[in-house]
């Protein structure tokens, strides 16, 4: 049986394993301190210099409300981060295998999922700022 970790080489972990407990602790502070509470994250600096929902607006209260259950307000306050969670996932697992493994990453990926997803944020950037795309502003209103 193949051991997974030679533990020689367990220091190849250490960045990934960084990364989920950074994200951990960002998602913890989240969670503790509502995004709704003033004062305490700085306003999106092109919905304040536009008016305009960018597409992380709504991010953070998503993830409060994700960090409480509330799996159908997360997607009303931003359906863009919320559907990413899982390709986010794929990749921090991806890269501890890899790091496990000592296999070094080759690419990113396929050029065609980068300008895929170039096109998709833009898309949505734009049609939540339109009267037809209201739903999709960080409001919950799904």
């Amino acid at each position: 049986m193949r051991v997974l970790v030679n533990v020689r080489h367990q220091h190849r972990l250490a960045p990934p394993l960084a990364a989920a407990a950074a994200a951990a602790v960002a998602a913890g502070y989240i969670a503790v301190i509502s995004p709704d509470v003033p004062g305490h994250y700085p306003t999106c600096p092109f919905l304040a210099l536009t008016g305009y929902y960018c597409p992380g607006c709504g991010s953070l209260r998503a993830i409060h409300a994700l960090m409480h259950g509330h799996v159908a307000q997360a997607f009303g306050d931003n359906v863009l981060a919320m559907s990413m969670l899982p390709v986010l996932g794929y990749m921090w697992l991806s890269w501890l295998i890899r790091s496990a493994r000592g296999q070094p990453r080759t690419r990113v990926t396929h050029p065609a999922w980068i300008w895929g997803f170039a096109v998709l944020v833009l898309g949505f950037w734009v049609f939540r700022n339109l009267p037809a795309g209201h739903f999709l502003a960080p409001d919950g209103s799904w």
